[in-house]
């Protein structure tokens, strides 16, 4: 696969990005189906985990718009101007409706881009990636349970384990990859600031915060944080008429639309289902890939978009046994 498609196209995706999806870390309903989240009201989470799916849908166009900016683009300055804009709308709306929201999750959105850049430099793009983003769904898990989310069931599990298989496979492109064990220590302590920072987000919104206040203080806070970034890696290819095409659609798509409609599914769906959903992703980077960019659709990739596929369905498609459904804890 190339540098916008497949394995290229979700490496650049969290190279570029470094901020991953939030997810409700506890709410009504059972871990294990998405669409029975809220027992009776199967409609609002069907609401949620389309709007779950055409965020992560979003996120997996990243790359493939990526590829047309400038030659003299880097990776981490694409990324850098992404959030910077798209920061920017978020934080302008949430200032627009007069909020007012916590800050505790910056720090672990600082510290998950931090633990990533650096993980990614020790143990490679793929190794990193797939580690991060394979261990935030688990990590994510224990710490909803751990602090009174609903149980996790065999559904949920099976979910994730294949949705984790997945994303391994299509990243890797199924080749092995060398292992710095301080990378894979890096990586997995940005997973965990990630699962750290997905729960506080969800928290707060399934606590009545707006999904536009969280996302806009958050977001914003990851501008200024990156904005020094931006500056340092050579930013002049954003003066380029295909450069501020490329960082509009970015900033506008693929981060302020795309978290608010992640924003939106938190509502409805617990932790553990909508960060498996979001693991879509990198599904979507890989057709992409295939449909605008021309490439070539191997056989691990293939398998990758089948383990994710079936994953999605398993968490969407029918109803858990009875056994299976957990009732929501009591608020507080």
């Amino acid at each position: 696969m190339g540098r916008a498609g497949g394995r290229g196209n979700q490496a650049d995706h969290h190279l570029g990005a470094c901020l991953t999806p939030a997810s409700r870390a506890g709410g009504a309903g059972d871990a294990g189906g998405a669409a029975d989240a809220l027992g009776g009201h199967g409609a609002g989470a069907a609401g949620g985990v389309i709007a779950v799916l055409l965020g992560a849908a979003a996120w997996g166009s990243t790359g493939t718009a990526a590829h047309f900016a400038p030659a003299a683009a880097a990776a981490t300055s694409i990324g850098a101007a992404r959030i910077v804009l798209g920061g920017a709308i978020l934080l302008a709306m949430a200032a627009g409706r007069g909020h007012r929201a916590e800050l505790r999750a910056l720090l672990a959105v600082g510290g998950y881009q931090l633990c990533f850049f650096a993980a990614v430099k020790l143990t490679g793009v793929a190794v990193g990636t797939v580690l991060a983003i394979g261990s935030a769904p688990v990590f994510t898990g224990m710490i909803s349970r751990l602090t009174g989310g609903p149980a996790l069931t065999i559904r949920w599990l099976t979910a994730t384990a294949a949705a984790i298989a997945g994303c391994g496979v299509l990243i890797t492109g199924g080749q092995a990859a060398g292992v710095h064990l301080g990378g894979v220590g890096l990586a997995l302590l940005a997973g965990l600031c990630y699962a750290v920072y997905a729960v506080t987000a969800a928290r707060l919104i399934s606590g009545g915060t707006s999904e536009t206040t969280v996302m806009g203080v958050l977001f914003g806070g990851a501008a200024i944080l990156l904005a020094p970034v931006l500056a340092g890696t050579s930013p002049g290819w954003l003066l380029s008429g295909r450069g501020l095409a490329v960082t509009a659609y970015l900033g506008l798509v693929t981060t302020a639309a795309a978290y608010l409609l992640y924003g939106r599914g938190l509502r409805t769906i617990p932790a553990p289902a909508a960060v498996t959903l979001g693991l879509a992703e990198p599904m979507v980077a890989t057709l992409l890939g295939v449909v605008v960019l021309g490439e070539r659709l191997t056989g691990p990739a293939v398998a990758g978009l089948a383990l994710v596929g079936l994953a999605i369905a398993i968490l969407t498609i029918g109803r858990p046994p009875a056994a299976d459904r957990i009732s929501a804890p009591p608020p507080g």
